[in-house]
């Protein structure tokens, strides 16, 4: 790629509203992901706000029939295209990184900032380390913590589908065609991962390991092992490795539920192949949603870190000051400095053992699209369809569309309707919505209020395993 071919990609798209974002209750994906041949997202021109149309998605939503009647409308249906979304702010979901992939150097250096004592939490135990007022925490940290930080490398076999007649020489020398390419080319993939246990058990992200034929993993020690995938979910990003090993070193685990906003954090992973690196920084932010940095097909509060996570970082840990791992390494919001998200580790180890035990997760579903109704929403809807939409809920979350065949569909729940609150909890934003749903069991029966035509109606949902389309 030529330098002006880069520069052009780096160059920042004009932004001219804030975008909105709908939550996606289903199997669809976010529109703009920059994916490599396992699913995996890497750097590309997905800083920049990728347009998306939604005119047809509504206009299909308020006419088809689903479960029941039409959306009434007041006025004559003839018009009834709107736009919800300006646009959508993708990331590049995981930071691995390709063999193929080039160097890319940091834009700026971050100004180093001089430690401060964080308070204990009252009765938890905190092993044998500085504090972050000794400037060597981190290098303890990472001598107790770095040997079981390991790198994974996956491989895929991509197979080419040809006709049989461009295999038939006269044919290609007919018509010119130049030499048939092999029909297989092995597909290489890094990323980083962690050791649970002493018999081999590694964590990592689902989409560093998706549809790879082999995988292995190399120690600090020099050790290359060969690994199989016990599990993965790429709902919440997160896969177990096994290798066939013993007495192997293993990180301590933290608890992420104590993590606040200004504590001391440090990544280690092997980010475009350099192994072993090592960044600190801070927690920018606790509990950000998938819809927060837009990647609505994951079901996953994350950490917000200034720690510097490039390609090559995804399933590293994220450690404290203390040399405990609070987090999994896996997104980056391409384009922007200082903005790296974790999974917290109490949600990583829900999810492994899950994994462990079964090889699969269950996630419950609703199956529908929707959007957090603000009063912008609704006077985005009245204007652009010039008054033939109006919606009398003041808040709630709308509906744009049902799944067909969802259970959502199977209860009656329709395009319009205004989400008021589940099993009795008020909703007012989509976040809400999939936390009460993920926090339910499949095949419960949960309890929808919802506002229709300024009426309230309650509709009983059996939620259904959500449906996962992996990468193929």
């Amino acid at each position: 790629m030529s330098s002006r071919q880069r520069n052009i990609e780096s160059r920042p798209e004009p932004q001219e509203r804030k975008p909105r974002r709908l939550q996606l209750d289903g199997t669809e994906k976010t529109p703009g992901s920059n994916r490599n041949g396992f699913g995996g997202y890497f750097f590309g021109n997905t800083g920049n706000l990728v347009k998306t149309n939604l005119v047809g998605l509504v206009r299909k939503s308020l006419s088809d029939k689903v479960g029941g009647d039409r959306w009434r409308l007041s006025g004559t249906a003839g018009r009834k295209a709107l736009t919800l979304i300006s646009g959508v702010l993708c990331v590049s979901l995981s930071s691995c990184a390709a063999i193929t992939e080039p160097f890319r150097q940091s834009q700026a250096q971050q100004t180093p900032i001089a430690p401060s004592p964080v308070a204990p939490t009252p009765g938890t135990p905190r092993a044998a380390l500085p504090s972050v007022s000794d400037p060597n925490f981190v290098v303890a940290a990472v001598q107790k913590v770095g040997p079981a930080v390991v790198r994974i490398n996956a491989s895929r076999t991509v197979r080419r589908q040809l006709p049989e007649a461009f295999e038939d020489p006269l044919f290609r020398r007919f018509f010119g065609v130049p030499e048939a390419q092999p029909r297989e080319r092995i597909v290489r993939g890094t990323g980083s991962g962690f050791i649970i246990s002493a018999n081999g058990q590694i964590l990592t992200n689902a989409h560093v390991v998706n549809g790879a034929d082999r995988v292995s993993v190399t120690l600090k020690d020099g050790r290359t092992l060969e690994g199989k995938v016990l599990g993965e979910d790429p709902v919440t990003d997160i896969a177990v490795i096994q290798v066939q090993s013993n007495n192997l070193p293993v990180v301590e685990i933290g608890n992420s539920d104590e993590l606040q906003p200004g504590e001391w954090v440090i990544a280690i992973g092997n980010p475009l192949g350099l192994d072993n690196t090592v960044t600190a920084g801070i927690v920018s932010a606790t509990d950000r949603s998938a819809s927060d940095i837009g990647v609505t097909d994951k079901r996953i509060g994350f950490i917000q870190t200034d720690a510097a996570i490039n390609p090559g970082n995804s399933g590293g840990p994220l450690l404290n000051s203390r040399g405990e791992v609070i987090g999994m390494n896996t997104a980056i919001i391409q384009g922007a400095q200082g903005l790296g998200f974790s999974i917290p580790i109490n949600a990583v180890q829900r999810i492994s053992k899950q994994l462990i035990a079964t090889g699969s997760v269950q996630h419950p579903y609703l199956g529908v699209q929707m959007v957090t109704l603000t009063p912008e929403i609704r006077q985005q809807l009245e204007v652009e369809s010039q008054g033939q939409i109006q919606i009398p809920a003041e808040s709630g979350v709308l509906v744009v569309r049902v799944v067909p065949n969802s259970p959502a569909a199977a209860a009656g729940i329709r395009s319009g309707d205004v989400i008021q609150s589940i099993n009795n909890q008020p909703v007012s934003k989509t976040d809400q919505v999939q936390q009460i749903v993920e926090q339910s069991s499949v095949g419960t029966q949960v309890s929808v209020q919802v506002q229709r035509n300024g009426k309230t109606a309650q509709l009983s949902v059996k939620l259904a395993n959500l449906p996962v389309q992996r990468e193929s």
